[in-house]
This record gives C-alpha cells, sequence and structure tokens, in this order.
C-alpha cells in the first residue's frame, strides 16, 4: 500500500535536490529552450540560394530570360558565367558552384520555331537531398518558363524547353556531378495543372521539424533527468537509507519519477510556447490531447532512464547507457529519415520504439489538427508500452535495492 504522505516528502525532498544547484535551474529551463532554438534553425532541410554557374552558347534575349527564370525565384543564385564548358566542370569540382545550367546555341531558334529545345542542367551530387530538390526545382523552371514561351508565340503542343532525368546527355558533365537535361518532349496542351500542399503551404522544413523537436527535448531532458538517479544515491552512499527508510519500493520510484515527470510537462508547455510565438509554428490540435500524449510518453521515457539507471554502477556508466539508448531511438523513429525507406527489418524495429508513435501525435496534432478518432491507436501503443516498461524499470528497481 503506498503512502501518500511518505511519497509527498520523498517528492519534495527531490526537488530541493534537484533545484537547489543554480546551475540544475539553468539545464532544466534554459537547455530546452537553447536546442529548440539550435534545432529549429540548424534542422533545415530548405534549399535556396543554390550557387549557380551558367555556360550560355545561345546568348540571346532567350537565353537570359532563362537565366532570370532560374535566379528569381530565390532558389538559385548565379555565382559565375561562361562560354567556355570546362568553367563549368571546373566550378563544379571545385565546389564553387552546386548547379551549373549550359544552354546550348540555337535554343531561341528551336524555342520559337516550336522543334523542341533543349538545356542541360548540371547537379553536384555529393549532397544527394540538395541534388534531388535542386533538379526539381529547375525541371519546374525550365517546364514553366517553355510553357510561356510556347503560349505567348501561339505555338502551344508544338515544342518547348525541359529538363529531365540524371544523365541524359547533350552537353557537358563533370566527374563530380549529376547530369540533368535532354531535349525536351511535346508540351501537353489544354490541361491546367494547379497543386496545393496541404497543412504546410509553404512546403517550410521548419514547420514539420519543430514539432518533432519538441518529443527530442522532452525525451533528451526524462533521459537526462532519471538515468542518473540510482546511480547517484548509490554514489553519495544514500542508497541504503533510502533502504532502510520506511519507504517501499514503489513509493521510492514514484518519488523519483514524479518530479522529472512534473518538470517533463512544464518544459512541454514552455517549448510549445517558443515553437508556437516565436518560430510561428500553427497549431491547429487539442492541447489537452497533446498534454495527455505528452503525459503517456514521459512515462515511457522515465521508465527508459530508470532501467538504465538500475544497471549501472557510476553516472558515467549510465551517461553512455543512456548515449548507447537515445541514438537508435532518434535514428529509428522517422525524426530523421524516413521510415518507409527503411529496410523491412529496421522498419518492423520502429514498432518498438516510444519516439516513434509520439512523434506522429506530436505532428498530427500541431500540423494537422488530429483528435482522439484517428490518433487512438498510437495512444493505445504509447499507454502499453509506457505500462510495460514502468512495470520492468519497477522489478528492477526492487531487485536493486535488496
Amino acid at each position: 500500500m503506498i503512502s501518500v504522505p511518505r511519497v509527498r516528502a520523498m517528492l519534495r525532498k527531490e526537488l530541493r535536490q534537484l533545484f537547489r544547484d543554480p546551475k540544475t535551474k539553468r539545464m532544466v529551463f534554459g537547455a530546452p529552450i537553447i536546442q529548440l532554438l539550435l534545432f529549429g534553425y540548424a534542422v533545415n532541410t530548405d534549399v535556396t540560394r543554390v550557387a549557380t554557374f551558367v555556360v550560355d552558347h545561345d546568348r540571346t534575349e532567350t537565353s537570359r530570360a532563362l537565366v532570370d527564370a532560374f535566379t528569381a525565384p530565390g532558389y538559385f543564385q548565379l555565382v559565375g558565367r561562361s562560354e567556355r564548358p570546362a568553367e563549368l566542370d571546373a566550378a563544379l569540382d571545385r565546389g564553387d558552384a552546386a548547379v551549373g545550367l549550359w544552354i546550348p546555341r540555337g535554343f531561341a531558334t528551336d524555342l520559337a520555331a516550336g522543334r523542341g529545345a533543349s538545356v542541360q542542367v548540371l547537379v553536384d551530387g555529393t549532397n544527394s537531398n540538395t541534388a534531388t530538390v535542386a533538379q526539381g526545382y529547375a525541371a519546374r523552371i525550365v517546364r514553366s518558363f517553355g510553357l510561356a514561351r510556347a503560349g505567348a508565340s501561339g505555338a502551344s503542343g508544338a515544342g518547348g524547353a525541359g529538363a529531365a532525368g540524371a544523365d541524359a546527355g547533350g552537353g557537358v558533365s563533370g566527374d563530380g556531378g549529376v547530369s540533368a537535361g535532354a531535349n525536351a518532349a511535346p508540351l501537353p496542351t489544354g490541361v491546367e495543372l494547379r497543386t496545393r500542399a496541404w497543412y504546410n503551404p509553404d512546403l517550410a522544413s521548419r514547420v514539420y521539424n519543430v514539432p518533432a523537436v519538441v518529443a527530442l527535448i522532452l525525451l533528451l531532458m526524462c533521459f537526462l533527468l532519471t538515468a542518473m538517479t540510482v546511480v547517484r544515491e548509490r554514489e553519495l552512499g544514500t542508497l541504503e537509507q533510502l533502504m532502510v527508510s520506511p519507504l517501499s519500493a514503489g513509493e521510492l520510484m514514484l518519488g523519483k519519477t514524479l518530479p522529472v515527470a512534473l518538470i517533463g510537462l512544464a518544459d512541454l508547455v514552455l517549448v510549445v510556447a517558443v515553437a508556437i510565438l516565436w518560430f510561428d509554428i500553427p497549431f491547429r490540435g487539442n492541447p489537452l490531447l497533446l498534454l495527455a500524449a505528452s503525459a503517456l510518453f514521459i512515462l515511457a521515457a522515465l521508465g527508459l532512464g530508470l532501467l538504465i539507471s538500475t544497471v549501472s554502477n557510476t553516472q558515467q556508466e549510465a551517461f553512455m547507457g543512456m548515449f548507447m539508448v537515445i541514438l537508435p531511438l532518434i535514428i529509428l523513429s522517422g525524426f530523421m529519415y524516413p521510415i518507409h525507406t527503411m529496410p523491412d527489418f529496421f522498419q518492423a524495429l520502429t514498432l518498438l520504439n516510444p519516439l516513434r508513435y509520439f512523434l506522429e501525435i506530436v505532428r498530427g496534432v500541431f500540423l494537422k489538427g488530429a483528435g482522439l478518432d484517428v490518433l487512438w491507436p498510437q495512444l493505445l501503443v504509447l499507454s502499453a508500452m509506457a505500462a510495460g516498461i514502468l512495470t520492468l524499470a519497477t522489478l528492477r528497481f526492487r531487485r536493486t535495492l535488496r
């Protein structure tokens, strides 16, 4: 039978011990804000102002208009021009440019005559993410340019400019780059494509990443504060005093975990406020649902941290154990890489990761306004994981006290 007064006294003792040191206060409340600002600005997959080198052999008003169309949206930034393809190769090899645009002679004439003009885009493939996104931007810009010119000349459907496929030939190609460019296919007529992105209209990576950083900060704080609890008591020699006290193993565990859970919920409110007010991240869901899901996730994280603490003899061992567990949790959560791109074995392994389900909940509540009718499977799995991990941690904690 758990005694509420004894648990309250243990809770008071743990909170006093945590906040006695001013450094701990700064770490508990200052570190989450710093981490959110750092991740919010640094974790950015948007591709803008990509260094671009141009080789224009056509030297016409049309070719210059195409270069202007490339640089106008802000995706590409012109860093050099030349009439020698070798200089484009050299710029890509040195890393001075990440994208090269090669316009052949007769581009304007072919476009005006409707014979199917062609340009070539060279993309440095050493950074696959930037290369893929830049290649998509380039294809869209060139395609739109060809449609506009064909419509202006009354030659709709007769021909245009295109950019497609990797290493499609017809131009220069650097050894360290990926070539993109070919003769364009006839332009379709009579169909107007209008696209719209739901939930994140500007497709800003920050809107997608910052809610996930909220979950990551909760995991880090709960791990850091609980993984050291039992080990610290053992190193200070106070664990034996707790063992001979009237406190039961359950009361000791509640006394160790409740303060961290309260701090985790306080950090949640703090970082969510910063995400909404500073980063202007939309919050479309129910805050009570997010609070309930966060409580379940915090319980699961506390259980994992307590397990690490009970199997470690020193704080150094606990820190190393936390480091070995937290990296796989982050990698297999979908925070850095989409789960559907992982091998089948690792996709199955992610099903055992509570962070995966909490990320789905956080992003669903923040961006989609998803409710209990949509997120109940994730909440159910998270509840089962929290109960299972806490049960294992309690059993291990009791064994440690014997």
